[in-house]
C-alpha cells in the first residue's frame, strides 16, 4: 500500500511523522512526505495518521 501526501494542502503540523514514523517524515521543503510503503504492520498508524490529518491531505492506496 502507498502513503500519498497531497503537498499543496499540508500544513506541516507534524502530526502524522508522531502516528506514523515508519512512514512519514517532514521533507527538506518543510512539509510532510510518505517516503515509504505501508506494510501490514503500520497499516493501523498510517491509518490513523491519515484519520488525523486536520487538513485532509493524506490517502492510502493498494
Amino acid at each position: 500500500m502507498k502513503a500519498i501526501v497531497d503537498k499543496s494542502g499540508c500544513i506541516a503540523c507534524g502530526l502524522c511523522v508522531t502516528n506514523c514514523p515508519e512512514v512519514f517524515r517532514i521533507g527538506s521543503d518543510g512539509l510532510a512526505e510518505a517516503y515509504a510503503d505501508v506494510t501490514g504492520s503500520l497499516e493501523a498508524s498510517a491509518s490513523e495518521a491519515r484519520d488525523g490529518c486536520p487538513v485532509s491531505v493524506i490517502s492510502l492506496e493498494d
